[in-house]
């Protein structure tokens, strides 16, 4: 019951922002799930032994999310500064010694796999509208409910056993034809100017994507040796375990509607 209560607020808290937030409004929300989720990777890099300097890294993430999102003249050297901020941060913290090369990756990391990606739904929101924001989050969801079912119901062949032994091939395959018959069925209204075909590849593309960065995330938990990225969030795990398809999902996406649009 936990679980499912959760998961019907953050349904309906998600959907809300995407339809009726104002712009400024949509940014703050896309800034606490930020900020949620740079906590959680955090606790991951420290369950594997890499070193992180969470408030540079977090204020790094916030700022370039922040300035991709609202693009202008000044975004480059935005993101250029960020990156120098959270380097120089990394010098003044640490000395020398055997992991500090990983914690300096780790420290721009978020700016990459949180900030970017979040950001560009903001872009993708602002260009070509609410539906098509939704749309591919409705797809991803379809997806990941006929893999859930399917992979638990019939799933005999695994996936990636390494890192993801309960992701099953039955299970994928059963996203593809959802998520695409999806993308083809609410895509003919809401994005009809990538036409059927275009629409069919887009939701293998996103499908697919999807699955990556579910198996990134599962690869990242397993370096660190846990279940779930925190226990933030009642029966779900933590932020990141929530959008970690979401992750690869959004800049597939942006690029695709650039192709398609």
């Amino acid at each position: 019951m936990t679980r499912l209560l959760s998961g019907l607020v953050l349904t309906a808290v998600m959907l809300a922002a995407i339809w009726y937030a104002p712009p400024v409004v949509f940014l703050l929300v896309l800034g606490v799930i930020l900020a949620a989720a740079c906590v959680d990777l955090a606790g991951l890099m420290g369950q594997s032994r890499t070193g992180v300097l969470f408030c540079a890294s977090t204020a790094g993430a916030l700022a370039a999310c922040a300035a991709i999102a609202r693009p202008g003249p000044h975004t480059g050297g935005v993101l250029v500064a960020t990156t120098l901020m959270v380097l120089v941060a990394v010098l003044a913290a640490r000395k020398p010694a055997p992991d500090v090369p990983a914690a300096a990756a780790a420290a721009v990391f978020p700016l990459l796999y949180l900030a970017m990606p979040l950001a560009l739904a903001a872009v993708i929101r602002d260009t070509w509208g609410r539906e098509v924001l939704l749309l591919w989050l409705l797809v991803v969801w379809v997806s990941d409910t006929a893999q859930f079912y399917v992979g638990s119901r019939f799933g005999r062949r695994r996936l990636a056993p390494l890192v993801s032994p309960k992701k099953s091939v039955e299970g994928a395959v059963a996203g593809f034809v959802a998520g695409v018959a999806a993308m083809i069925g609410i895509g003919r209204f809401w994005l009809p100017a990538a036409g059927v075909p275009g629409l069919a590849a887009a939701g293998a593309a996103l499908v697919a994507l999807g699955i990556a960065g579910d198996l990134f995330e599962s690869l990242l938990k397993r370096s660190a040796n846990v279940k779930d990225s925190s226990a933030l969030i009642p029966g779900h795990g933590g932020v990141l375990d929530r959008i970690d398809a979401l992750l690869f999902v959004i800049p597939g996406y942006y690029l695709i509607l650039a192709l398609l649009t």
